[in-house]
């Protein structure tokens, strides 16, 4: 009888631990409590030949910091925006401060 148990859990536990990897890549590309799913910033060239890089969709209230071209620290407002005007260069990542969000912004082009 106990020769039957083992055989029965054997069983159960091989496809547990088969679905392990999937689960466990699967449990990987969610995203983390805190983090801003739909952050995204842009970029665009201003009249002048600056540079105006915006952000929408970041925790509200949070300092984010850009670099690449420029760099910097920023804070969203409380809608979770931000807004800087007169940089050099178009090519900047956005990271929030609990470094739980890094996004790499897009050129606009008008």
């Amino acid at each position: 009888m106990n020769r039957t148990r083992l055989a029965a859990l054997t069983f159960l536990a091989v496809p547990a631990l088969a679905l392990g990897p999937a689960v466990a890549a699967h449990a990987s590309t969610t995203t983390a409590p805190g983090a801003a799913p739909g952050a995204t910033c842009n970029v665009e060239r201003e009249s002048n030949g600056k540079y105006h890089l915006w952000g929408v969709e970041f925790p509200n209230g949070q300092k984010v910091t850009y670099s690449g071209s420029s760099s910097g620290t920023v804070s969203t407002d409380d809608s979770g925006r931000f807004d800087v005007d007169g940089l050099s260069g178009a090519k900047f990542v956005v990271k929030t401060g609990d470094g739980m969000t890094t996004v790499t912004c897009a050129m606009v082009n008008h």
